[in-house]
């Protein structure tokens, strides 16, 4: 695997100057959404891609029981042993909390060093924490030995982001920073957790994720509001429909039937669901045939339902939307993540990427008063060791 264009080598001689060896070196990606988002905690699908900018852990193992731990990116130092596991909403919650899954699921680990770093931007709705709690569980499973599968590791660090940073998320994050590969998407069934790779073939186009540099101050009691409201919506379905268990089962005619007279704000949220499912398929079906137009398309549409019926947007989101829609050379664009702020993410004709950026950037910052942050990315591999 590369390593891409971070500096692990400043990493390896951080880690040797605090703590005196040599430590072994892990990476893992932060992730895009192409199309599917908040269907993943509602049993649907999701189409990620994990990308070129990602988590770093270099660690060693302790013969003792204590954890040390030091982030580059917050210059903090913090240590504390197995047995005082306590929340402190911060970034170690996401270094401690797949710690606390390990214990608690009976595996026998020691206390370890470890330095954070890595060029994931956090905040910006790619999925900074599950790239942390992946990479974390990854490198205590090698180090440890405790040959945990993959797919299990990606389930224990999701429980991590519920129990410890009390995030109620869906798998697709830690998932897609797990399973990436290379030049693909992954349809992940999130049910089953059945998935296929995707070619992501953009000839000629590159995706450009725009940060709005608006934080998430309402996405994590938004969030949970959002689960609430979908599983209401399930609740009176499945009172007149027999083997209705999520979202997934329900389809736009029982909807309307069951919900749309009984309260319209469960109603918009439940409909942006179930036909954000349908648009997903559609994508990947545009992709295998090339249509990169048609996936443009229903980047628009997904971030319509997800500003107008899931009503997770904000204006400076929906501002950058409608500036890239009188782009000729931008094929579709839409915000992705959970919402409230981040960033949006864009297919862009690769000639025009440049002179976009420049220009947006100017009239981002004229009009919201705010900074605004471009990255060209691309789809990498999954979390691995890299030395």
């Amino acid at each position: 695997m590369k390593p891409g264009k971070f500096n692990t080598e400043g990493l390896r001689q951080e880690f040797a100057t605090i703590f005196k060896e040599t430590p072994s070196l892990y990476r893992s990606p932060g992730r895009i959404n192409i199309i599917g988002e908040h269907t993943d905690y509602n049993n649907g699908f999701v189409l990620p891609a994990a990308i070129d900018k990602a988590a770093y852990v270099a660690i060693t193992p302790r013969n003792d029981e204590e954890i040390h731990l030091y982030s580059v990116s917050f210059l903090e130092y913090f240590s504390t042993s197995l047995h005082t596991l306590k929340r402190r909403f911060g970034w170690t919650d996401y270094v401690l909390g797949v710690v606390d899954q390990l214990k608690k699921n009976g595996y026998l680990i020691k206390g370890f060093n470890l330095v954070l770093d890595g060029d994931v931007i956090i905040g910006a709705g790619i999925s900074s924490s599950a790239a942390v709690e992946c990479c974390v569980i990854y490198a205590l499973n090698d180090i440890f030995q405790l040959n945990i599968p993959l797919m299990r590791l990606v389930q224990l660090a999701q429980l991590a982001e519920h129990e410890f940073a009390g995030v109620k998320c869906g798998i697709m994050d830690q998932f897609a920073s797990a399973f990436g590969k290379e030049g693909y998407a992954v349809r992940l069934d999130c049910r089953s957790l059945e998935y296929a790779y995707v070619p992501l073939k953009l000839d000629g186009y590159r995706l450009v994720l725009l940060n709005s540099n608006v934080k998430h101050s309402l996405a994590s009691s938004e969030y949970n509001t959002r689960r609430q409201q979908c599983e209401q919506g399930v609740a009176w379905v499945a009172e007149k429909e027999p083997g209705v268990q999520s979202l997934r089962d329900v389809t736009p005619e029982q909807l309307d039937t069951w919900v749309k007279d009984r309260d319209d704000v469960v109603y918009r949220r439940c409909r942006y669901v179930i036909e954000e499912n349908s648009r997903l398929q559609q994508v990947c079906e545009y992709l295998a045939e090339g249509n990169l137009a048609g996936v443009g398309k229903m980047l628009y549409a997904s971030h319509e339902g997800l500003s107008k019926d899931y009503e997770v947007s904000c204006k400076e989101l929906d501002w950058l939307v409608d500036f890239v829609k009188k782009e000729e050379t931008v094929l579709g664009a839409r915000m992705m993540g959970g919402g409230f702020g981040g960033c949006t993410i864009n297919l862009v004709r690769e000639d025009a990427v440049e002179q976009l950026i420049e220009n947006v950037k100017y009239l981002y910052t004229l009009h919201n008063n705010l900074p605004l942050d471009a990255y060209v990315v691309q789809p990498e591999g999954g979390t691995c060791k890299i030395a």
